[in-house]
């Protein structure tokens, strides 16, 4: 199914079945209380407002039966993945590897690295673990999604400013389409998000395009989508 939508800075078209959610670390250590997170000394309430949004974004991409890959920042146990400038980050006793109410801060496997329950992946989705910000450095993501002749994403989760835009520039720079969804995405900042949406979708969308959930997923305004079977 090819899809039309308005967006900015202008409209964006895609085929479904070349098309990809990336749901990027929507994980308890960024979005719940005592996790990683919070520990840079974050209000991690801030970001509460993009799960639901996020959950519609996903149920409809699983309507439409497009392929959705879940990115997790999270790294090994012996911390082989983490550069010493990284493991520096937050308050000492609080840092990546160190021992958390959500079991070791960002390591995979524990329990804070995991995802929301309402946004865990099923059966048949990729889920993809990155070392660092973006979800093409040090994965297979490209190579995954050239195998899918996947050529455009939609992209939600957080942080807008960081993991989000990322992933987002990485994606434009090996030549992907990139529509962001402005509510299902959201900073410990919100003047950040306003500000990634403006230089993503600037200079004509020199990085890429945003648009509302409902421009996407048909809410509202019905002319704001366009189909073609």
């Amino acid at each position: 199914m090819e899809l039309g939508i308005d967006a900015q800075p202008g409209p964006f078209s895609f085929e479904t079945t070349r098309a990809a959610l990336v749901m990027i670390d929507m994980q308890r250590d960024f979005l719940l209380p005592s996790g990683f997170g919070e520990a840079l000394g974050n209000d991690v309430s801030q970001l509460s407002g993009c799960i639901a949004p996020a959950r519609r974004l996903l149920d409809w991409a699983r309507s439409v039966r497009m392929s959705i890959v879940h990115t997790k920042e999270a790294h090994a146990p012996d911390l082989s993945d983490c550069p010493p400038a990284k493991l520096q980050r937050g308050a000492p006793g609080k840092r990546i590897g160190d021992p958390g109410p959500m079991g070791r801060i960002l390591i995979d496997g524990e329990p804070g690295s995991d995802f929301l329950p309402e946004l865990a992946p099923l059966a048949g989705e990729r889920v993809l673990r990155k070392p660092g910000k973006g979800a093409f450095y040090a994965t297979d993501l490209d190579d995954w999604l050239q195998k899918r002749s996947i050529t455009s994403l939609i992209l939600a989760g957080v942080t807008t400013e960081v993991c989000v835009q990322t992933t987002m520039r990485e994606a434009n720079d090996r030549g992907y389409n990139c529509l962001l969804i402005e509510e299902a995405t959201a900073s410990y900042f919100p003047h950040f998000k306003r500000a990634t949406l403006e230089m993503v979708r600037a200079q004509g969308g020199i990085v890429g395009w945003t648009a509302r959930l409902g421009q996407l997923i048909g809410e509202g305004d019905a002319s704001s989508l366009k189909a073609n079977t």
